[in-house]
């Protein structure tokens, strides 16, 4: 058995890392909040724009935008969004580890530079960098504080890649925040647009009729790159509060398990404490009898 002295440093090492992983939780939990009523601000209206937008366009045969327009994927951009610190559970050994799996599908386009990867947040980026990959950009700043003008400038950038037949798809891997205790691995593909999403059952069987000023060209031409704009915007704020949700069921576990080894190290403590006294009785006891 341990001395006192080995099991009373380890029971303070143990409690000084609990003040640690607390006060981690408290501060992650904070910045929990603050994300989640951003992204749950955010949601409603891109998903109603988005729903619009492809009601439209599928209400419309004539509809034409290089937007829309599906081609042989030679070249291909995947912006991938994790974290610029760690000490989030599996927030980003998971995307790293899917990233490589999505990697493999693409191994048939000759040549890494066929392959763009956009890393947003340090992580990843270290992540692609041990791959053999080219970041295509610094993009840590977005990840710790989501900014609305840096997303716009990474979607007009590749809509413009796309648009000049530089890229051919751009696909986006992220964490979707649906709860504090679950963070969903998503792919999604950004460019070109998918039209070919359920409608709701309220929309089925409805054929939308849409009268459009000043022209159908115009409404398109303003209304698709501010959806991909927004649409970029959002899965910033969703990875975001995700990355922050993870941080504060990691933190919340690692105290967890440091009440749970404080009170093995206070019995412990307590018995060879116990026994020390009792070897010490003895001693006396034994002695006076001598």
């Amino acid at each position: 058995m341990a001395s006192l002295k080995e099991v009373k440093g380890r029971i303070a090492s143990v409690n000084n890392t609990r003040k640690i992983t607390s006060a981690m939780k408290m501060v992650a939990s904070a910045k929990l909040h603050k994300a989640q009523a951003a992204i749950e601000n955010m949601l409603p209206y891109e998903r109603r724009l988005n729903h619009i937008l492809t009601n439209f366009l599928s209400a419309d045969s004539e509809v034409e935008s290089p937007f829309i327009v599906k081609r042989e994927v030679k070249r291909v951009a995947i912006v991938v969004f994790a974290s610029n610190t760690s000490l989030c559970g599996g927030f980003n050994a998971n995307i790293i580890r899917h990233l490589t799996v999505i990697l493999d599908e693409y191994k048939s386009l000759v040549g890494m530079e066929n392959v763009l990867l956009y890393p947003v947040g340090r992580k990843v980026a270290e992540g692609v960098k041990k791959l053999g990959f080219k970041a295509e950009g610094d993009f840590q700043h977005m990840a710790d504080k989501p900014s609305y003008q840096e997303a716009a400038a990474l979607a007009e950038d590749l809509m413009r890649r796309f648009l000049h037949r530089d890229i051919d798809k751009v696909e986006l891997l992220y964490n979707h925040f649906r709860s504090t205790a679950v963070q969903v691995l998503t792919r999604e593909t950004y460019l070109p647009i998918d039209l070919t999403q359920e409608k709701k059952e309220e929309d089925k069987g409805r054929i939308p009729d849409y009268i459009v000023e000043p022209s159908v060209d115009v409404v398109m031409g303003e209304l698709l790159p501010k959806v991909l704009r927004m649409k970029m915007f959002t899965v910033l704020l969703d990875s975001n509060a995700s990355e922050h949700a993870a941080r504060t069921m990691a933190m919340q576990i690692a105290t967890d398990n440091a009440n749970d080894l404080l009170q093995d190290l206070t019995v412990m403590y307590n018995k060879s404490r116990q026994q020390a006294i009792t070897n010490e009785l003895l001693d006396i006891v034994g002695g006076s009898m001598a």
